[in-house]
């Protein structure tokens, strides 16, 4: 059994992988042990990731707020109850952030592959594409 005392500092994370201020708090890192790696992260309103995929698929189990997840060239879904969870596949390219006037926060899970990646990030969302998410949902 491993145990790890809470008290790690909440960061922002990088620029490049997300619009607007997000703040997370890592659970826990892939290492030799486990591929699985886990954070809670917390979007202001407007806030969202950039485009992005998982080569082993990510888990996201909604905490609090209002956000959406979306697909590239799917249909956004608004996540919008604490205890929803979304699934999405290995290599499915997507985004996933909170509606414009509220917070959303979930915990994202996902496994690293055999070259120790957990994501791959892509080109930022629009602020066209993400107001059409609003729309989408109404």
């Amino acid at each position: 059994m491993k145990f790890t005392r809470s008290g790690g500092k909440t960061a922002t994370d990088p620029q490049n992988w997300f619009t607007g201020t997000v703040y997370v708090d890592g659970l826990r890192n892939a290492d030799d042990q486990s591929a699985i790696g886990c954070a809670h992260v917390r979007f202001t309103p407007g806030a969202r990731t950039a485009w992005h995929a998982h080569p082993k698929g990510q888990t996201l189990y909604v905490t609090d707020g209002i956000g959406y997840v979306a697909s590239r060239g799917g249909e956004v879904r608004e996540i919008r109850l604490p205890g929803d969870v979304i699934y999405i596949e290995p290599g499915e390219e997507h985004w996933h952030g909170a509606t414009a006037d509220r917070f959303m926060a979930h915990v994202a899970m996902q496994e690293a592959d055999e070259q120790g990646q957990a994501a791959i990030w892509g080109d930022h969302l629009t602020d066209e594409e993400y107001g059409q998410a609003a729309t989408s949902t109404l």
